[in-house]
């Protein structure tokens, strides 16, 4: 999938006042934070972001294109008013290339189990796993098959398929979804 792209504007006017301008304007005031912790205040499209965050997961990364500049970034945080259905603020995060990012990922499951079909009982355990990755390898979903669990039988986290650059730091063992057998 292509990498969705983000136009930002650094601003220098910060405060109650200029926020409420901005938004006034269409614009979302936001803020980037680097690996060292370093912060910079910019300012984003409210349609453009709207588009973008409604579509991604929290792993997720965008080009986020500062004043011309290119930075791989996550969306980590957003103030939102469900009132008037608005995103307030935004966080975002640009790590370093080569910087190892710890973050919990969803499981999506697929498929009917073999063992429901002969009278088992699905039970969903677990559906978030923690992985380790550089933002370039970073899954935006897992998705595990589990039409081949018969009765007594249950997918663990070392039956998923995630590649070499993603290190899995949940219980190998952790099963994630299991068949019973009727009673």
């Amino acid at each position: 999938m292509s990498k969705q792209t983000l136009n930002a504007k650094t601003r220098t006017v910060t405060g109650k006042t200029a926020a409420k301008n901005l938004r006034k304007e269409g614009r979302i005031p936001a803020v980037v934070y680097n690996a060292k912790g370093e912060a910079t205040s910019i300012d984003v499209d409210e349609v453009e972001f709207n588009k973008i965050w409604r579509t991604i997961t929290p792993t997720t990364s965008i080009v986020l294109n500062i004043d011309g500049k290119e930075n791989v970034a996550l969306i980590k945080d957003v103030e939102y008013n469900i009132r008037n259905d608005k995103a307030l603020h935004a966080d975002f995060f640009v790590p370093d290339a080569d910087q190892k990012l710890v973050m919990k990922i969803k499981v999506h499951f697929q498929g009917t189990p073999a063992g429901v079909l002969k009278g088992g009982f699905k039970k969903e355990r677990n559906n978030q796993i923690k992985i380790k990755a550089t933002i370039a390898d970073l899954p935006e979903t897992i998705t595990a098959d589990v039409s081949k669990i018969n009765v007594s039988e249950a997918l663990r986290v070392k039956d998923l398929v995630l590649g070499d650059k993603v290190e899995v730091l949940t219980d190998k063992e952790l099963p994630l979804v299991t068949v019973s057998p009727a009673r």
